[in-house]
């Protein structure tokens, strides 16, 4: 098996090469990176203009040797900051997903309080349920896994513990019975939906209250955030 690190350079240079707006695509993953301008510049020995240059579009699109050198940046940046990003990549391609359908998943060393890992993406609960403490997230695009995934590769969603909680991004009022049902089995300690306000749930309440004693929560964090808030959890 290859190593993260260079399955993960890999698509980088990937999708920069064949972007359409390359210099989009730099900016999209230094800020995956949480990398700004000025610290990616001091890493390839450039201004911060010659970045912004390149990912304004106000130089040439950039070689394959400039785009060598952001991913390498990116990584040894990455790296210094103790490797969350490849791991992040690590654990998804391991678990057999492609990160337009799972954006992270993650096993913790020990069972945390779920009303903390509520509390870091600034969630709301809507529906209680029986389980206090979860072992672990996934965090799951909602359209792409509906329209992707089998029911076999959903078990796999759960890694090695359903007790942990699903986060399912980029969720529509229309969509949440849909998501909701696609859960119930087998049964997660705690469901999240992204991208609606409880409100928006209660007519639904009482069917996901019964749901096997899954917790029931919303948030609107953006995406962004959210992923680097989980990045530090537990």
């Amino acid at each position: 098996m290859r190593e993260p690190r260079a399955e993960l350079a890999e698509r980088i240079a990937g999708e920069v090469t064949l972007s359409d707006d390359p210099g989009a695509t730099l900016r999209k993953w230094r800020e995956e990176f949480d990398v700004t301008q000025t610290a990616l510049a001091e890493e390839l020995t450039v201004s911060a203009s010659v970045v912004s240059d390149y990912e304004s579009g106000r130089r040439e699109n950039p070689g394959i040797g400039v785009v060598r050198r952001v991913v390498e940046g990116l990584l040894a940046i990455d790296e210094r900051r103790g490797g969350d990003r490849v791991r992040q990549h690590a654990r998804v391609v391991s678990s057999g997903f492609d990160q337009a359908v799972v954006h992270d998943l993650r096993e913790y060393q020990a069972t945390v309080p779920l009303s903390r890992f509520y509390a870091s993406i600034d969630a709301s609960q809507v529906v209680a349920g029986d389980a206090e403490t979860i072992a672990g997230h996934t965090v799951i695009n909602s359209v792409e896994a509906i329209k992707r995934l089998s029911s076999e590769e959903f078990y796999r969603l759960y890694g090695q513990s359903t007790n942990r909680a699903l986060v399912f991004t980029d969720v529509t009022r229309g969509e949440s019975p849909l998501v909701a049902l696609r859960v119930v089995t087998p049964t997660p300690s705690a469901v999240v939906l992204h991208g609606i306000e409880g409100d928006a749930l209660w007519e639904h309440a009482p069917a996901l209250a019964s749901a096997d004693g899954v917790s029931l929560a919303t948030t609107t964090t953006p995406l962004k955030a959210l992923l680097d808030a989980l990045r530090e959890f537990p």
